[in-house]
């Protein structure tokens, strides 16, 4: 690994001229802070509106040829005002003035929500004095619209061999055939951990509005103790159930070789954060929890049938009825002759019916019950391995709070414990696990 920091701003650190200035202060405290990738500029207040919304805004507005000129004036006003703040003597209103053109004259919807970054990156080049390099000379796409890992990396170790410090905008990349393609919203996490990856970073650091992770939802706990460790697979766990600061594709480029990641507060640096990890770290807490997670509005469906298992064919069948009808099972705990399929209600839609149905002809079930509005609390920690009393624990605070449990899961690798309550008693349970652990 090399004594290289790759650091990415989010948008609400960069949402304004004053953040501009906490972000140069950040990046100059350690000249270690070689490689920054900044996102488009975020929100200033509860009623402003993120720059990268507006952009797609005028596309689509531009696409079936109505006038976007009011919209894209709030974008140019953003930035203009963006530059004068800090003083800056560069001509952005040029370049405004020729991505209005281009999507004036049909660019695509990657292009447009692209030039977000593209701005936010040239500005801070300007202001901090780092080379602007265009994500779309380093993030390479394939011609099906797939990220081009290996010859990314190739280009960004050539690229940046000879770049000691380097402003690189988040989000996009190009295809072969030229056009600019755009990561998943929030991208500009996952080209901060390519760029980390490809020049072998010792650190990869995400800088947002909050000073890491919570052990628990802040709005439902009062607040809650900070997560100063966590691996990559106890943030997977709580980042599936709902608990999400980094784009959970970001986490793919820096774990496969060991790069940690640190989550800091732009507004407040000197905290702590939060320190993501490789998973073959020693497990140096036993008997407590790292996290508590989950989502509402689940529905299970109950079948059963008497000698199940000696039936080859059951589960290939079930499962074939919830692949045609396009539905994901979250959860599947099963007994000696039952299963219960615990599915996203907003996988299900109207279908709830027409899948009802299906079982109860090609699978033949002695019974079928269907439970909607029920919620899923996930209990992560590697702490709880091979440690006696966690699950009591979690279920003596559950039955102290009078919420009933419908459904309990783990898994082999003792990572999480996963109770089914109904919604009502979500954020009840969530609060008597906290105050239990």
């Amino acid at each position: 690994m090399n004594d290289i920091v790759v650091a990415k701003f989010g948008g609400s650190s960069l949402a304004d001229s004053q953040q501009f200035i906490k972000v140069e202060r950040i990046i100059k405290s350690d000249p270690k802070r070689r490689y920054i990738i900044p996102s488009a500029p975020g929100k200033r207040n509860k009623k402003d509106h993120k720059v990268t919304d507006l952009l797609y805004m005028c596309q689509q507005l531009a696409a079936h040829d109505l006038n976007f000129d009011e919209v894209y004036n709030i974008v140019k006003s953003r930035y203009i005002e963006i530059c004068e703040g800090l003083n800056l003597d560069f001509n952005i209103i040029e370049i405004l003035d020729d991505i209005r053109e281009k999507i004036r004259l049909g660019a695509s919807k990657d292009y447009a929500a692209s030039r977000g970054e593209y701005l936010n990156g040239l500005i801070l080049s300007h202001y901090i004095g780092y080379e602007f390099i265009d994500a779309a000379e380093l993030i390479l796409f394939d011609k099906s619209g797939k990220f081009d890992a290996k010859n990314t990396y190739e280009k960004v170790q050539s690229k940046l061999a000879n770049v000691s410090q380097a402003v690189i905008p988040g989000f996009y990349g190009i295809m072969p055939n030229g056009e600019i393609k755009t990561f998943p919203r929030g991208g500009s996490d996952i080209t901060g951990s390519i760029i980390a990856r490809g020049v072998g970073a010792q650190l990869y650091e995400n800088w947002t509005d909050v000073s890491g992770f919570l052990m628990a939802d802040p709005r439902i706990v009062k607040n809650p103790r900070p997560i100063e460790k966590i691996t990559y697979k106890e943030l997977r766990e709580l980042s599936y159930m709902g608990a999400s600061v980094l784009h959970e594709e970001a986490i793919f480029p820096t774990k496969e070789v060991g790069i940690p990641i640190a989550i800091k507060n732009t507004n407040a640096p000197d905290d702590a954060g939060t320190m993501i990890l490789s998973d073959i770290s020693p497990v140096e807490y036993t008997g407590t929890i790292t996290g508590i997670a989950g989502k509402k509005d689940f529905t299970v469906i109950s079948i059963e049938k008497t000698f199940m298992g000696s039936d080859k064919s059951f589960f290939r069948k079930l499962m074939t009825i919830m692949e045609t009808n396009n539905i994901s099972v979250e959860h599947m705990p099963s007994s000696i002759d039952s299963i219960s399929l615990i599915v996203s209600a907003s996988e299900l839609n109207s279908k709830l019916d027409k899948v009802v149905e299906e079982i109860r002809i090609y699978c033949e079930p002695d019974s079928i019950i269907c439970y909607p509005n029920m919620a899923l609390v996930a209990v992560v920690g590697r702490g709880m391995i091979n440690t006696k009393g966690i699950a009591a624990k979690i279920f003596a605070a559950l039955a102290k709070d009078g919420v009933n449990i419908r459904m309990i899961t783990q898994g082999s690798s003792e990572l999480n414990i996963i109770v089914g309550i109904e919604n009502k008693d979500f954020e009840n349970a969530i609060k008597a696990i906290y105050e239990a652990f």
